[in-house]
């Protein structure tokens, strides 16, 4: 990996942000626990990521990870070509080599305390989860939660991890002092196909027990029905269950998008779709060849599909910041800074290592 057999004052200008110093890396472990999965424990320079807008409107929003890499294994997700930019893989190494951020707490003490912070709200959850299995051993979440509080910082945390159950008395105190925003990520409500294609999440019923947590602790709580995937959980009988069960948990709002495929994430989806659902490659292949999201009246079509649903069960579809991916509510447009500098585009900036399934 990058930070092996280097000097241990040496820098990579392209490294993950709070990992440019190789000076940061601790220790590499592996436990019974955690059967396959190697943690990559690190001291981080910097907790906040400054996120430029999708929009290229020269806005930016802020986030936090204090994991990188995500042992919930969901073949979709959006999240695995970062890994590449440590020299490992998108595929099993993202599910299975976790860097951890053994002092993300601390370090963003330390952030939040300068006198240029303007207490930005600030995501969490919108590139890899902060509740996977990791934090169990780890406990971060605690820290940065009450550093958030302290001073001032408005937070929201999207997750597909029932973890967060263990930190509702810390969310339900600091929301008596800053907005917090919550979500689950349910995207699938069958649950063969769940741990088909999302191997390492808790089932969809504890997911919902979650929600039904959170809202019994006096909180909101938004459901991401996301990704919606096209032929494939989009038909009326799943868009209703999904829909119909969150409402029971006491979702508050729901989010909703399809299926989408940046280049790195394509090899591991159609790998999946050829042992899977064969039926579909072709399907597939037309709608995500030259694409990265569904074409436009597919969307279209799934809006005019999901909409009545909504409305039939009484439900809002909630806000999604553009700039962060995560919930809305809390998002102050006006507070959100221009973007001095374009932050640089790391898309195609590495070649996968090891073995990558071929997409066609």
């Amino acid at each position: 990996m990058r930070w092996s057999g280097q000097a241990i004052d040496a820098s990579a200008d392209d490294a993950l942000p709070g990992m440019e110093s190789n000076s940061g890396f601790v220790r590499s472990v592996t436990t019974p626990e955690f059967a396959g999965v190697t943690f990559h424990e690190v001291l981080a320079k910097s907790a906040l990521n400054r996120v430029p807008s999708a929009d290229g409107d020269g806005t930016y929003g802020w986030t936090i990870n204090p994991y990188r890499g995500c042992s919930h294994a969901c073949v979709y997700c959006f999240a695995r070509p970062t890994h590449t930019y440590l020299e490992f893989d998108g595929g099993a190494d993202f599910d299975q080599q976790i860097v951890v951020k053994t002092n993300v707490a601390d370090v963003l003490r330390r952030e939040l305390a300068k006198r240029t912070w303007q207490g930005h709200p600030v995501a969490l959850g919108t590139n890899t989860d902060p509740y996977q299995r990791a934090e169990g051993r780890y406990r971060l979440m605690p820290g940065v939660i009450e550093a958030l509080a302290d001073s001032g910082t408005p937070f929201s945390i999207l997750t597909k991890g029932t973890l967060l159950r263990r930190d509702l008395p810390l969310l339900v105190a600091a929301a008596e002092r800053v907005p917090v925003d919550l979500a689950m990520s349910i995207a699938v409500y069958d649950d063969d196909l769940q741990q088909s294609v999302e191997s390492g999440t808790p089932a969809t019923a504890a997911r919902l027990a979650t929600v039904r947590a959170i809202r019994d602790a006096g909180l909101d709580c938004a459901v991401f029905l996301m990704p919606v995937l096209p032929y494939i959980t989009d038909t009326k009988a799943h868009l209703d269950d999904a829909v119909g069960r969150a409402v029971a948990a006491g979702a508050t709002s729901i989010m909703y998008s399809a299926l989408h495929l940046r280049p790195g994430v394509k090899p591991w989806w159609f790998a999946w779709l050829q042992r899977s659902r064969p039926d579909l490659v072709e399907r597939y292949r037309a709608m995500y060849l030259d694409n990265t999201y569904a074409p436009r009246d597919y969307r279209r079509w799934l809006g005019e599909r999901i909409r009545p649903i909504l409305r039939a069960h009484g439900v809002g579809l909630g806000e999604v910041d553009p700039t962060t991916g995560s919930m809305g509510h809390s998002v102050d447009r006006t507070r959100v800074m221009p973007l001095k500098r374009a932050a640089p585009d790391f898309s195609e900036r590495r070649t996968v290592t090891g073995t990558s399934p071929t997409l066609f």
